[in-house]
């Protein structure tokens, strides 16, 4: 893996990683809140056979540093641009989990002739049209502290199946984040608002979810299936909200397919 340094347009350094062979079709791979490239290193591998895989440290994570401000989900989506003019490439696969699903809506509206092909994968629209999590998960998360909150979100990402432990998931979020980097990225994820813009998204879009994701809820795949137009749906019975790791094995083979078939 090659990693790289860029500024974006305002002057904030960002890492950029860049992983399989060169001329293949590149895949901009977003992830969830509160965490680095890291979140990919389990299933990342898999995609670089076919594609040029393009990771980013969002602002406040890893080895992307510096004051953090008032980000949201559409100032995210213009680091992504930023990244992807760094490296020449004109466009791009674009595949966001969680909040990284809700960076790549806004990058996919904002900059259509940048997507050749989106995934959305455990996220959410956003506004008057999305699902919240239930309440009772809601409070848990603010009130939990410490070891009581990471097995708690391990529980929200993972089956009782799943022999990882918690400190064995990169999916937990970034500890090296400060209170206000982590305030930040929150505040990205509850203020995101694209529910009545998705009619714009022009690329096709593969929404895949589990429909035991109680961080957001699987009826936000569907409601998202209904106003994106060149739309299909996939949930994967059982799977929680880090999914897309523990089914690996059916759901990066169904990424690949949609993504490949589209490419032609």
């Amino acid at each position: 893996m090659n990693h790289l340094m860029t500024t974006t347009r305002d002057g904030f350094p960002l890492a950029v990683q860049v992983s399989g062979p060169a001329g293949a079709p590149a895949l901009l791979m977003l992830q969830g809140q509160s965490n680095s490239h890291t979140w990919w290193e389990s299933t990342r591998a898999e995609f670089e056979p076919q594609f040029r895989t393009v990771t980013f440290d969002y602002r406040g994570t890893g080895r992307s540093r510096g004051r953090i401000g008032e980000p949201s989900s559409t100032s995210f989506a213009a680091d992504a641009i930023d990244v992807l003019d760094f490296l020449g490439i004109p466009s791009a696969d674009v595949y966001g989990t969680s909040m990284g699903g809700r960076i790549a809506q806004m990058v996919a509206i904002n900059h259509p002739e940048r997507v050749d092909a989106l995934v959305l994968a455990c996220t959410a629209p956003g506004g008057s049209g999305a699902v919240p999590r239930p309440r009772d998960v809601g409070r848990a998360l603010a009130r939990l502290r410490g070891r009581e909150y990471v097995e708690y979100l391990h529980s929200l990402f993972y089956t009782p199946d799943w022999p990882g432990r918690p400190e064995d998931s990169r999916l937990l979020g970034d500890d090296s984040m400060t209170a206000e980097e982590t305030s930040a990225h929150l505040r990205i994820s509850a203020e995101h608002d694209a529910w009545a813009r998705l009619p714009e998204i022009t690329a096709p879009t593969l929404i895949i979810h589990g429909d035991a994701d109680q961080m957001n809820p699987v009826e936000n795949a569907r409601a998202m299936d209904e106003r994106i137009p060149d739309s299909c749906v996939v949930i994967l019975p059982g799977g929680r909200h880090g999914f897309f790791e523990e089914f690996a094995e059916q759901v990066t083979p169904e990424i690949i397919g949609f993504l490949t078939d589209r490419d032609g």
